[in-house]
């Protein structure tokens, strides 16, 4: 879990240390509490912004960790004037992916509730990840939601939809990974990470939650959890960067969910990675990618 948490960190580049940042990095940022727990980002500030924010999920095998935010994987995002949310989601193995997907809506809408504090335009926010995070952002595109106008808190009245997704090799469909019929919710290939698919209910009788195991259920919540069984013609502009030799996430996950997207009339682009596995030494090159599909779905034009 934290091997994959570690990946981007340990392939990003690093800032020098007689290099001064161009930025203002603010820490622990908190967006929401649960449990008695408070949800937090950090926040990169360019020195000059261009107006639009990009959140990044600090996610990988559904576990975030705030030691892991490397400044180096802002930078070409900060060098190019975005302002970039470094959002730290409640993790697993003591939260699971439905509960970690109220936290990222519960994210971008604090963002987009505070834009003007923050210089960024509430109308163009994009969103990115690797792995796990790559999947969560693809449900904050495919499945962002409008908020309740009749919320007690001000930030829930907010939308938590973004305009434009990029991400690296993320799970789409674990019902048909990386063939049709195979099921990878916390089974087969992801038997190894079991803890954020244990879902759960409240048993009305004992008033203790229980761990669902109804396969009914399970199949519903695996759908739903699934990006690629929310795409609809109102979704972000989406890229997608896979490797043609990932063993964990199969290309065919970026494949079907791009397939799906265009098939909807979105804008969809997979960047294929001969011989690339589940990330590559070079791929700090590629975060050059992603900035280019932010540059111009993003930018005022």
């Amino acid at each position: 879990m934290a091997l994959l948490l570690c990946l981007l960190a340990m392939f990003a580049p690093t800032l020098r240390a007689d290099e001064p940042p161009a930025f203002q990095r603010t820490e622990d940022v908190i967006y929401g509490r649960k449990f008695g727990t408070a949800l937090t980002m950090d926040v990169f500030k360019p020195a000059k912004p261009n107006g639009v924010g990009l959140i990044f999920v600090v996610s990988g095998g559904w576990y975030s960790d705030h030691a892991v935010i490397n400044e180096g994987f802002m930078k070409p995002f900060l060098d190019r004037g975005y302002t970039v949310f470094a959002v730290v989601h409640g993790s697993q193995p003591k939260f699971n992916i439905t509960e970690i997907l109220g936290d990222m809506h519960r994210a971008v809408r604090y963002i987009r509730h505070h834009a003007a504090e923050y210089g960024v335009d509430p109308e163009r926010l994009g969103i990115m990840g690797a792995s796990a995070g790559g999947h969560l952002s693809l449900m904050q595109g495919t499945a962002g939601v409008a908020g309740d106008p009749n919320a007690k808190d001000e930030v829930d009245r907010e939308s938590s939809r973004v305009a434009a997704v990029a991400c690296f090799f993320p799970p789409t469909d674990f019902f048909n990974y990386g063939k049709p019929g195979e099921d990878a919710l916390g089974r087969g290939i992801l038997k190894g990470f079991r803890a954020p698919f244990d879902f759960e209910e409240m048993d009305n009788d004992t008033k203790r939650f229980v761990e669902i195991t109804d396969e009914a259920k399970l199949q519903e919540i695996g759908k739903a959890i699934s990006p690629v069984n929310q795409v609809s013609n109102d979704d972000p502009p989406t890229l997608i960067i896979h490797g043609d030799a990932d063993e964990l996430v199969p290309i065919q996950q970026a494949e079907i969910m791009v397939a799906a997207l265009e098939k909807a009339g979105v804008e969809a682009k997979l960047v294929t990675k001969p011989g690339a596995g589940h990330g590559w030494p070079d791929l700090p090159k590629d975060l050059e990618t992603l900035a280019d599909w932010f540059d111009e779905h993003l930018q005022e034009k």
